[in-house]
C-alpha cells in the first residue's frame, strides 16, 4: 500500500531540497549513527532515508546494498506521517506491507522500526530506521535510544543548514564592506567634480540670469560621463539601507538560560549512552543567562555530547556541569578510567573544533565550532592523562553580547 503525503508536504520537500544533502557522499558522522542504532537494536540492518518527490535515498546505511527505492514500496513514506516512532513487529501481519516487493523481495523485511526525523520547523523529512529479516520487538531502552539517534541526525542536518546560511551572511557583510568603499571612492573621486558642475550651473539659474550655454553644454556632457557611477552609488545606498543585510537572518537570538539549554541536550543525550554503558554526571547548576539562538545551541550541545559518547569506552564517565566563574561557561570533562581505554576525544575535538582542519575527523564538530563563533563563545581544550579530556566553552555576559551586536561591521 502507498504511502498518502504528508499535509505540508511542499514545504517539507523545499526543506529538504534546501539541505542540499540528497545524493551527496557517505560521511563518516551519519555512517556511526547507522552503525550504532544496529548494533543497539541488535539487527542487521540500519538506514538514514530521506523521503523525496518520488523516492528515498540512504544518506547511510549498514546491511544494504541498494542506494535508493521510490516512494511507492517505501516504509519510511508510511513513518514520515507521524511524529513518533513507526514500529512493524511483523511486517506479514500488517496489511500495508505484507505484499511489498522489499517484504517478499530483496532484501526480505520481516520487522521494521523508523524514527522520522522531524525539524525544528516540524517537517519529517525521513527516519532513521533499524531493519530486520526476522519478527522481533525492541525494548523500552532500546526504542528510546533509537529516538536519541534519530534527533542527532536531524540536528546534524539542521546545523549543517544553519552553517550555510552563516556562511551567507558572512558573504553579505564582506560585500557590505566592500561597498562602503566604493562609496567613500565615488564620493572623493569621479563623482566630485560632476557635483561641483551641478551647483555652478544651478547658482547661474537662480541668479534670473539667462543660463550660460557654454556650462549647460558642459553639464550634459558630465552628466553622460559620471551617469553609470550615480547610478552605481544609488544602488550603493539602497543595498546598505536593505534591511535584509543587518547581517543576522540566520540567528534568532534571544535571552536563554544556558543551564537549562544544557539540561536538555544532557536528556536527549542519555538514552546512547545507556547503550554503552557510559554514565553521564550532571547536576543542577545555577541559571546563567546569555543571548542565543535556543534551538542551535541545543543541537551543537547533543553533538558535542554525542562525540563524547562516541568516543569514550564502554563504561566511561562523563561530567557536565555549568558555571559562571569567568563568564557564563559549559564543562564538559570526558573522564580517563583505570585500566580502560583512553578516550579518544581530544583528537576529534582538537584537529575538527579548535584547529578546524578541512579534512579533520568529524565535520560536525567544524559546525558545531562555527555556530559557537558567531555566539562569540571561546574554547578552551586540556587533556591530562589520569584525568581525562576537558572541554570548556564560555560565552559573554548578556550586556557585552548586545554591545557586539549593536556595533557596526568591520
Amino acid at each position: 500500500m502507498e504511502a498518502a503525503k504528508p499535509e505540508n508536504e511542499a514545504g517539507r520537500l523545499a526543506t529538504l531540497h534546501d539541505l542540499e544533502v540528497l545524493d551527496t557522499d557517505p560521511e563518516q558522522e551519519f555512517d556511526d549513527i547507522v552503525k550504532l542504532a544496529s548494533h543497539v537494536c541488535g539487527v542487521p540492518m540500519s538506514l538514514v532515508s530521506l523521503v523525496d518527490t518520488d523516492r528515498q535515498w540512504f544518506k547511510a546505511k549498514i546491511g544494504l546494498e541498494m542506494d535508493e527505492t521510490s516512494r511507492e514500496v517505501s516504509f519510511c513514506a508510511h513513518a514520515i506521517l507521524g511524529k513518533d516512532l513507526m514500529v512493524v513487529p511483523d511486517v506479514q501481519e500488517d496489511r500495508r506491507f505484507a505484499d511489498n516487493p522489499l517484504a517478499v523481495g530483496d532484501p526480505g523485511v520481516r520487522f521494521y522500526a523508523g524514527a522520522p526525523l522531524v525539524t525544528s520547523d516540524g517537517f519529517a523529512l525521513g527516519t532513521l530506521c533499524v531493519i530486520d529479516s526476522e519478527p522481533r520487538r525492541l525494548n523500552l531502552d532500546q526504542l528510546q535510544a533509537l529516538r536519541a539517534l534519530s534527533r542527532q541526525v536531524t540536528a546534524q542536518l539542521e546545523l549543517r543548514r544553519y552553517a550555510k546560511a552563516l556562511n551567507r551572511t558572512v558573504a553579505r557583510l564582506q560585500d557590505i564592506e566592500r561597498r562602503r568603499d566604493d562609496f567613500a571612492n565615488l564620493l572623493a573621486g569621479d563623482l566630485r567634480a560632476p557635483l561641483h558642475e551641478f551647483g555652478a550651473y544651478l547658482e547661474s539659474v537662480s541668479t534670473d540670469r539667462e543660463p550660460d550655454p557654454v556650462l549647460a553644454e558642459a553639464l550634459v556632457r558630465t552628466t553622460r560621463r559620471h551617469l553609470d557611477p550615480m547610478r552605481q552609488l544609488v544602488a550603493h545606498l539602497l543595498a546598505m539601507a536593505d534591511p535584509e543585510n543587518e547581517g543576522y537572518e540566520a540567528l534568532h537570538l534571544r535571552e536563554v538560560d544556558l543551564t537549562r539549554i544544557t539540561e536538555r541536550a544532557v536528556q536527549a543525550v542519555r538514552p546512547i549512552a545507556a547503550t554503552k554503558e557510559i554514565w553521564i554526571l550532571h547536576g543542577q547548576g545555577p541559571s546563567l543567562p546569555i543571548y542565543a539562538d535556543p534551538v542551535r545551541l541545543e543541537q551543537v550541545f547533543m553533538h558535542l555530547l554525542f562525540a563524547t559518547v562516541k568516543y569514550t569506552p564502554p563504561g566511561g564517565r562523563v561530567r557536565v556541569t555549568t558555571e559562571a566563574a569567568s563568564g557564563p561557561a559549559v564543562r564538559l570533562d570526558d573522564l580517563d578510567q583505570p585500566d580502560t581505554e583512553r578516550p579518544s576525544l581530544f583528537t576529534h575535538l582538537y584537529y575538527s573544533a579548535v584547529a578546524q582542519i578541512d579534512d579533520g575527523p568529524d565535520r560536525g564538530l567544524a559546525v558545531a565550532k562555527r555556530i559557537l563563533d558567531v555566539h562569540h563563545a571561546t574554547l578552551a581544550l586540556s587533556d591530562r592523562p589520569g584525568q581525562g579530556t576537558s572541554l570548556r566553552v564560555v560565552f559573554p555576559p548578556v550586556p557585552a553580547v548586545l554591545e557586539t551586536l549593536a556595533a557596526p561591521a568591520r
